[in-house]
C-alpha cells in the first residue's frame, strides 16, 4: 500500500476528533504531520470522491467527515486511496521458462495466486469490520488525552 493510505487514515482519524461542527483546511491537516500539502490534497480529493470526506469552499471551508465515524470503515479509506485493484497480481510466471514444459504445473490454477487471494480477502474483511469509531476507542485506551489535544491544536489558529 502507498504511504497515502497511512496519511488518509490518520487524517480521517483527526477529522473524527475535530468533529462535524468545523471544517479543517488541507493545509492545516497537512501541517499536523508536516506532510506536503499538495500530496495530502490528492488523498483528500480521493476521499471526497469516495464519499468519506466532504469539502466546502470559502474562508470557513475545508474538510469534514462525510459520515459518522462509525459508518466509515478502514476499508472505505483504503479503497478510496488504493482503488479497487487487487493487491496481488498473478502474472502466471509458471508458463515461462523450463517449468512451462511440465504439464502438471500449468494444468491447474496457480496455488500461489489462490493463497494470496485468500489472504487479501481476509485483510479486506478485517478492515471492513473496523470503523473509525473502533480506531478512536483503541487510541483513547492507549493515549487518553489525544482527542482533546488534537482538537486544541486544530482550533488554535
Amino acid at each position: 500500500m502507498s504511504e497515502g493510505v497511512e496519511w488518509a487514515l490518520h487524517t480521517c482519524l483527526n477529522l473524527a476528533w475535530v468533529g462535524p461542527e468545523r471544517a479543517v483546511t488541507a493545509a492545516r491537516l497537512a501541517a499536523f504531520y508536516d506532510l506536503p500539502p499538495a500530496y495530502l490534497g490528492k488523498q483528500l480529493q480521493a476521499l471526497t470522491r469516495a464519499g468519506v470526506v466532504s469539502s466546502s469552499p470559502g474562508p470557513r471551508g475545508g474538510f469534514r467527515l462525510a459520515r459518522e465515524p462509525g459508518a466509515i470503515t478502514l476499508m472505505d479509506i483504503v479503497a478510496a486511496i488504493e482503488g479497487p485493484e487487487k493487491a496481488f497480481r498473478c502474472s502466471e510466471i509458471r508458463h515461462r521458462g523450463p517449468q512451462s514444459q511440465i504439464s502438471q504445473v500449468t494444468d491447474h490454477p496457480c496455488h500461489v495466486s489462490r493463497y494470496m487471494r485468500e489472504a487479501e480477502l481476509a485483510w479486506r474483511r478485517q478492515l471492513a469490520a473496523r470503523t473509525l469509531t473502533d480506531l478512536q476507542h483503541t487510541v483513547v485506551r492507549s493515549s487518553p488525552g489525544i482527542p482533546e489535544r488534537t482538537r486544541e491544536w486544530f482550533f488554535a489558529q
